[in-house]
């Protein structure tokens, strides 16, 4: 099921994609209860809407390092454990929205890659324990990285949380494997990276399970997993494209900040 969240005679409502139409869903009393929400009888062509985050994160927990030749590129051994930051929940945009490129970096850097979305209250789970209960569902995202102040910062916060800098997709798929998916980014229709979620050093449930015992992961929260090898420069006027498969493709064009 592909859900979303619109602007709606200017209020903010989920919907799901029913018949190349959107049906706004009725009431619920939590983020997890959205896949069970029953339609309400209003239906808006998808062309019609304004598209906002299908979600407003208290965190957005990245994981770095999470394909080897990514990290190889980056000239970085792979970690022994998940390598955890953090981005900016004022850094997301969603489908069709602009990436700024700050005057402050002169080499900001695609990072196409799956995100998983938390459904529920999350904490301390164990190692045979079933993660799926807790995933509302996923999505594309693009971890955008200002590589050069990444390096000379050595922390990863300012990098990684400029405004803008987490596209993620408009819809979220509730119901996907995602142990072998074709991850790919295009830039100007371009392929810059081509992998598959069977290449991460440290599959979606251990890192659930992992990152829930280092924080309480909320409702809303996103992991964002990792990228495969192939990062580039963007520049203004490119269009990057990423592209997973059973998800919608998140596109979004770069403009630079004067």
């Amino acid at each position: 099921m592909k859900i979303c969240r619109i602007n709606l005679e200017n209020k903010v409502a989920y919907a799901r994609i029913e018949d190349s139409q959107l049906a706004i869903l009725g009431s619920f009393s939590t983020l997890a209860e959205i896949s069970t929400a029953e339609p309400t009888t209003k239906r808006v062509e998808i062309s019609a809407v304004k598209f906002v985050p299908p979600v407003e994160p208290s965190k957005i927990v990245c994981v770095g390092r999470n394909y080897s030749a990514h990290a190889a590129e980056l000239g970085n051994e792979v970690p022994k454990q998940p390598l955890l930051f953090l981005k900016a929940p004022s850094s997301v945009i969603t489908n069709g929205e602009i990436i700024q490129i700050p005057s402050q970096s002169h080499q900001v850097e695609h990072e196409g890659e799956l995100a998983v979305i938390i459904g529920k209250r999350c904490k301390n789970l164990g190692e045979s324990d079933d993660v799926s209960p807790f995933i509302l569902g996923y999505t594309c995202l693009n971890d955008v990285t200002a590589r050069d102040l990444q390096r000379s910062d050595v922390q990863f916060a300012r990098a990684k949380s400029f405004d803008t800098f987490c596209p993620i997709g408009a819809f979220l798929e509730t119901e996907l494997d995602v142990s072998d998916l074709r991850v790919q980014t295009f830039v100007n229709g371009e392929v810059r990276q081509d992998g598959r979620t069977s290449e991460m050093v440290f599959p979606v449930p251990f890192l659930i399970r992992y990152i829930s015992n280092q924080m309480t992961l909320n409702a809303g929260d996103i992991i964002a997993t990792g990228t495969p090898s192939g990062v580039s420069k963007m520049v203004d006027g490119d269009i990057v494209e990423v592209r997973l498969e059973g998800l919608e493709p998140l596109i979004n064009p770069v403009f630079e900040m004067g």
